[in-house]
């Protein structure tokens, strides 16, 4: 099967929806010649024209709302957020609108509107703009929050959240971009709510989103040198959350270490080790349960501060052991 970048992958599966239904449309900043700050977009101006992918003022939250009262019209918007900590603009019309529309309205109308945005840190681009907000979101009843960690899962989970007749906010890790993976040419969907094994293993679980599955995966072969099998979980989507797959991979392996670059106060972390904690897997536990999450500061400039601020292999490693030998 060919490879292609995460950024193309992302790519792939709009146009491909486009061509497919004239009722999808992008709207954001600089997504038309510019191709958008990482280049998702680049060239679709080319094929698809203006009209269809819409540059805007730099104001998020009234390019959001006309995306809300387009998708409450009939309309499939998709809304390129720059970077996720612009979201916090963004907040009234996605939370006390998109979200809460399709309830209040008794379901006679729907917003069917996928807003995506890079987040996460790693390139240098501080404390404003290199931030995970994904918990804030996924607390939020009427909303589906995504965070792919591979290509092949970015296309297919956009796909599936694209054809949802409900908001969802689709987190693309800014340091997943170019990375590549086997991809299939032709359109596909992935479920909401199904959490993927990227890992089978016997001695302990770890639950990880958006490139935390990567350095989680890097770890279980340099642990599995010493003897630790690790089973990797990747949720893939908050929500909804595929609570069954975690916990059953808790049941067999009887430990458990949740992994995620956003704060860990406050983090989604807290709430899968709730789910661990208050379901069935939890009279199979050995050892307590490993939260792993950024450090309570803001994201530093320095590159080494940056790195020192969120979870990386060597973390990751150590928190697994310290599970493993307190058994």
């Amino acid at each position: 099967m060919r490879e292609i970048t995460f950024q193309q992958a992302i790519r792939e599966s709009m146009s491909q929806e486009m061509r497919e239904n004239e009722l999808v449309y992008l709207m954001g900043e600089d997504i038309g010649v510019y191709g958008g700050a990482f280049g998702v977009t680049n060239g679709m101006i080319g094929e698809f024209g203006k009209e269809r992918i819409r540059d805007t003022p730099i104001s998020e939250i009234g390019f959001t709302g006309a995306a809300v009262g387009s998708a409450i019209t009939g309309m499939r918007p998709i809304v390129e957020i720059q970077f996720s900590d612009f979201l916090l603009v963004t907040i009234d019309q996605l939370v006390n609108q998109a979200a809460k529309m399709r309830y209040m309205f008794g379901g006679k109308g729907k917003v069917p509107m996928v807003l995506r945005t890079p987040n996460g840190s790693g390139l240098g681009f501080a404390a404003q703009h290199s931030q995970s907000l994904e918990a804030w979101l996924a607390h939020i009843p009427g909303l589906k929050v995504v965070q792919p960690s591979t290509p092949y899962d970015a296309k297919g989970l956009l796909k599936a959240a694209m054809d949802e007749d409900n908001t969802v906010v689709f987190f693309e890790h800014k340091m997943l971009y170019g990375m590549k993976g086997e991809v299939p040419e032709e359109a596909y969907s992935i479920p909401l709510g199904k959490a993927d094994v990227k890992r089978e293993g016997q001695d302990v679980t770890i639950i990880a989103t958006s490139i935390m599955v990567q350095r989680s995966l890097e770890a279980a072969v340099q642990l599995e040198s010493e003897g630790i099998s690790c089973e990797v979980i990747d949720p893939r989507t908050l929500l909804p959350l595929d609570e069954e797959t975690i916990i059953e991979s808790v049941k067999k392996t009887g430990r458990a270490v949740v992994v995620h670059e956003a704060v860990k106060r406050g983090g989604f972390g807290g709430e899968i080790a709730s789910v661990i904690q208050e379901s069935e897997a939890f009279d199979y536990l050995d050892a307590p349960i490993q939260r792993l999450g950024g450090r309570f500061i803001p994201i530093p400039y320095n590159p080494e501060l940056e790195k020192n601020s969120v979870p990386q292999v060597a973390d990751i490693i150590e928190g697994v052991k310290a599970t493993i030998y307190r058994s």
